[in-house]
Parts: structure tokens; sequence; C-alpha cells
């Protein structure tokens, strides 16, 4: 029979002992298997509603704790099985717990939360990272397609954690995989085999890699801005690779070099086409707007199509919209923040176009155009646009120089801003005559008068200027 050390010196040297107050020990293994059937029990809980009441002469609340990890400690439940990845085999899938308020909606200035989706590949711990908007099927789908392309090949085993969007029924025999989720592994032909209800050690690669992603990433990202998801993505990625190539501290290389010589020639090859995940929604009468809505924002499709039926088909990154007979009409970039309406010139009538087309002219484009016709018309212009309180004020008129163009060519232009220039006039109505009456055509009038000279208008015939 076998003693501890503590029950050897008892009898050995029992004066230095004395009397102990034997206490009825809690039944240590029940309480373990409690603790691990719910996330809502903890030790508190079970020691003040459970022990105390039956025991209320029983151990101190941090006397129950301190025995409960001798008996783990001596029972072997903190003892670990080291595991050794096989290269290639298995993708680790996890959200990181936290988010960050760093994407801005640049029309209404609202701040949305990034989730962030993180992957470990086999030995390497090869990580990809992309932020969603939120945590639905969509966005846990199309993060799957796009880790896949990223690593540029499958794994044989998703290993994800017990979301909704992966398991619908969590058992430790018989798992309920979402039918969606379930549909994705089968286009790719690969398991899934979801990690253990709080057994964290059964992925120990994801949850290294989202503490070391929450500091070396997430830290890097706060304090920063984005005003598009995309933005923020491409950033995203910019940092992984920079961080990839990070040596490892506890073993020669670095993820990628692992990634490269291990984990990428094991996998398989990446199908034909990815896998197609989309919301459908039936539009009965398209609006006179030509926009139809889609999860708070308008899409376009040809203006034709007003009073007809359509069929939008909502992608995680894209918007498609069909006809009555199944034709694509139109194809968006599906929007999460930003202006409310997506529109497509090329499915505007030809008036609407022209408004559109005048409402992005600036300042710098009349410049531009301006300075095409000639230098004295690119200083009238530029005369015009600064002798306003709002330089979008003079944008008519700087059109209608432009315009003067296609009518009279450009030297004659140049040459009708040049004396309306010399005559301090810098307006519409001088150009307009000067053209109209063709006094840019005489040669110039050196004779200098005190006065300032009368602008030219149409009413005065040219021999009173003579």
């Amino acid at each position: 029979m076998s003693m501890s050390p503590e029950r050897i010196n008892e009898l050995i040297y029992p004066d230095s002992f004395g009397r102990k107050q034997v206490k009825e020990e809690p039944d240590w293994e029940t309480i373990h298997k409690r603790l691990l059937s719910s996330r809502r029990i903890n030790l508190q809980y079970i020691w003040q509603e459970e022990y105390r009441l039956d025991n209320p002469d029983g151990y101190s609340y941090s006397r129950f704790c301190a025995k409960y990890n001798e008996w783990k400690k001596s029972s072997g439940k903190n003892v670990i099985l080291p595991q050794e990845r096989e290269p290639g085999k298995e993708l680790f899938i996890d959200w990181i717990g936290d988010t960050l308020p760093c994407v801005m909606d640049y029309g209404t200035g609202e701040i949305h939360d990034a989730h962030f989706f993180v992957t470990t590949l086999g030995d390497s711990s090869y990580p990809f990272v992309e932020a969603f908007p939120d945590e639905t099927q969509m966005s846990w789908n199309q993060a799957h397609i796009d880790a896949f392309e990223w690593y540029g090949g499958l794994p044989r085993i998703l290993v994800p954690d017990n979301c909704k969007t992966a398991v619908i029924h969590t058992n430790l025999y018989d798992p309920q995989i979402n039918h969606s989720y379930r549909d994705l592994a089968r286009h790719y032909q690969v398991a899934i085999i979801p990690a253990r209800v709080r057994k964290p050690k059964d992925k120990p690669s994801v949850e290294s890699g989202v503490g070391w992603l929450e500091t070396w990433l997430l830290e890097w990202l706060k304090q920063r801005i984005y005003y598009s998801f995309e933005a923020l993505n491409h950033d995203i990625k910019e940092r992984l690779y920079e961080l990839v190539e990070r040596d490892f501290k506890h073993r020669t290389g670095s993820r990628k070099s692992n990634f490269i010589a291990l984990d990428k020639p094991m996998l398989r090859p990446l199908p034909k086409e990815p896998f197609v995940f989309y919301d459908t929604v039936r539009i009965n009468k398209v609006p006179n707007n030509y926009h139809v809505p889609y999860d708070g924002f308008y899409y376009s499709v040809p203006y034709s199509f007003y009073h007809r039926s359509v069929c939008i088909h909502a992608y995680a990154k894209k918007i498609e919209i069909y006809d009555e007979i199944g034709n694509r009409i139109a194809i968006h970039e599906r929007r999460r923040s930003g202006k409310r309406y997506v529109t497509s010139i090329d499915h505007m009538p030809e008036n609407h176009k022209a408004v559109v087309e005048f409402n992005n002219y600036n300042g710098h484009y009349y410049r531009q155009r301006a300075a095409k016709i000639g230098n004295d018309t690119f200083i009238f212009v530029k005369t015009l646009l600064e002798s306003v309180d709002f330089e979008e004020q003079a944008y008519k008129s700087c059109m209608a120089v432009i315009n003067f163009s296609r009518t009279y060519g450009n030297n004659r232009v140049n040459k009708a801003c040049k004396k309306a220039l010399e005559l301090h006039s810098v307006n519409y109505t001088t150009l307009k005559n000067i053209l109209k009456n063709g006094q840019d055509k005489q040669p110039a009038n050196n004779t200098a008068d005190a006065d300032t000279p009368t602008p030219y208008h149409e009413n005065l015939r040219i021999g009173e200027w003579m």
C-alpha cells in the first residue's frame, strides 16, 4: 500500500501535527464534471449554492478551491498530452473575441464594429485574418472561401469552434453541423470536426494565434479609421505579410518558411469553381428611380426595367440582379457603409447622365479643360472661379466657356478671353458678345484710353467702337 508524504510525516511525527478536524471530502470528480457541463457553472457557484448548503461547517471558499486544485493535480487532470500537428491536415477556425470600432460610414459618420475571422493551418500555424461587419452565416462561409484562396489549397479537416454558423447542436459523438456549412464542406471535400465544448486545448494553435494576433494586429489597428471593409482588409493582409516573416521564439524558422516547407506541399488543389452562397430576394416592381433595395442600400438596374420584376442574388461581397427569365442585368460591389445609393451611370437615361456628369465637375476639371484651349482661357476661367465666394457658383459660367470652343473653336475662344481680360470684364456675357459680334477677329487696339473701356454689348454696332 502506498501513502502520501504528508501521511507518512503524520505517522512518524504525530506530536508535530496534533489533533485535526476531519472534514468530509467533496466528490471532486462529480464537481469537475459539473464544471465542464456548462459555461454558466463556475467553482464559486458550486461552493456557495451546493456545497455550503449541505456542509455549513465545511471548507471555506479559498480552501475549497485549493483542495480542488490539489485533486486536479494528483488525478492528472492538469496534464497535457503533447500534440504534434500533421502538416496541411487541419485548419483551425475561430472568431477573435474582441471587435474594433474602426470602419466609418462616409455619408453619416456612423462607426461600425469590425469582427475578425481567423484561421491557422497545420504545423506552421500560418494565419489568415479577414474583417467583416457581422458574424452571420454569409460572412462565415465567405471567410472560408477567402481563406482557402489565401492558402492556395485545401486541408483535409476543418476544426471550427462551436458557433451557430458551424454547429447547430453540440454533441461529443455526433454534433449536428449547420446545413449551409456542411454544403460548403461537401463542395470542397473537407471534413468538419468541431472542437469539444470548453476544450481550447483541442485547437491550441488557433487559441495561441488569436492571442498573438490580438497583440500584433489588433493593437496595430487601434486608433485607425477606415471608410470601407475593403480598405481595412487590404491593410490586414499587408500586416500579415510582415508578421509571418518574423522568426519563432522557441523553434527555428518563421510561420511563412514553415508553411512553404511543410504545410503547403500537403494541401490538396482547389476546385475549379469556388463555393457559391447567396441570399435571394424577389422585387415585384422596380420603382421609377430604377434602384432596388437590399439590406439598407439601393442598387441600380437599367432604367428600362422600371415597373418590371427582378430577382436579387446577394453574396457576401457582391450584388447580382436578374430579369424575369434569368438574364443578369446588373452587378455591383456590395455596400456595407457609405452612400445608400449604388448607381452605375450605364443604367441611366441620357438626360440623367448629363446631370450627373455636370454635378461631378469641379474647379480642377474646369481649369484643366480651359488650359487645353489656351493660356488666356485658363486665366479667364481661373479668374471666374476666384471671383466668387464659393467656386461652385461659377461652374455654369465655366461650362459655357468650355462649350464655346465646340462652336467657335479653341483659337477664337482663346482670343476672345484675351480681349475680355484686357477689358477687365471677366464674365459670361462679355465673352458671349465678343464671340457673337466677331470682336475676337478685329486687330488689337493699342490706343490707350484714360477711361476703362466699356464692355462689348450685342446692342452696340461695331462702328461705334472703332
